[in-house]
């Protein structure tokens, strides 16, 4: 009996994990979309919103270290690599 339920168990672990990874796809995805959508707004508004801890990655910036502002951007907004590249480079006047 245990040689057919221990496969039984890993194979219902497995369909479970890549059901959520897919899920989590799909959200990550809506949450982007809903995220430029935004950011769309505001600019159209000309509402400027200040993320947390931009101060420092602004002085980064600056100082010409695009890396180290981008790991900070990306350390205090949770952003993503790309977006946070975007972003270091607003700030560069790119």
């Amino acid at each position: 009996m245990d040689s057919v339920a221990l496969p039984l168990i890993a194979l219902i672990v497995c369909v479970a994990v890549f059901g959520h990874e897919a899920r989590f796809s799909r959200l990550d995805k809506r949450l982007a979309r809903l995220e430029r959508k935004v950011d769309l707004l505001l600019g159209h508004l000309d509402v400027a919103v200040e993320d947390p801890g931009t101060d420092a990655v602004a002085a980064l910036a600056r100082d010409g270290k695009a890396i180290e502002a981008i790991k900070e951007y990306r350390r205090v907004t949770g952003a993503g690599l790309k977006e946070a590249k975007d972003a270091v480079d607003r700030l560069q006047g790119r």
